[in-house]
């Protein structure tokens, strides 16, 4: 009932995620969301965030931001990054994140994408044929409307660790 919203994988922070094996493993591609997945909600790139972007360029990635947000938020951190962007992606439509793998030039199969939230930013991974990572959120959101979706994820999440302790999903 809830596999739609379950992550392939999940992770600490998206300063956890090993990297270096999903390129190894084929990986060209990374779709990130933002808002505490990379930073607090609202904050600008920050030198952790940069030395990331730094890291995965280095190792050969490309990478786009997708956001929901504006792009007064979003060009200014992907400048920082030296990162493509798609801002008011519609997260969960599909159509976000294949604008993203067409920027970068590769396909789902080649594709990451990491977040944060499930009703979002994991089931539209989920619907356009995407592996996820799920992260911790860097700081939950006092948004009464994200507050509400946090609640909702609590119940998914429990079903999630349940499924994942018996099928051990991985990228």
């Amino acid at each position: 009932m809830f596999r739609k919203f379950y992550p392939t994988i999940s992770c600490e922070s998206a300063y956890s995620v090993d990297f270096r094996t999903l390129y190894e493993k084929g990986y060209r591609g990374l779709l990130t969301d933002v808002d505490n997945t990379l930073v607090e909600h609202g904050a600008p790139a920050d030198e952790r965030s940069e030395a990331l972007f730094i890291m995965l360029h280095d190792l050969g990635f490309q990478t786009c931001i997708i956001s929901n947000n504006h792009e007064n938020r979003v060009a200014p951190f992907a400048e920082r990054t030296r990162s493509l962007y798609v801002c008011d992606a519609g997260k969960p439509k599909v159509w976000g994140y294949r604008k993203g793998m067409e920027l970068m030039g590769t396909t789902p199969s080649e594709t990451v994408f990491m977040g944060d939230q499930l009703f979002t930013d994991i089931f539209g991974a989920n619907r356009t044929g995407i592996p996820s990572i799920l992260v911790r959120p860097i700081r939950l959101d006092h948004k009464p409307l994200i507050l509400l979706k946090r609640a909702g994820e609590v119940i998914v999440k429990v079903f999630y660790r349940i499924y994942a302790s018996r099928h051990c999903d991985s990228l």
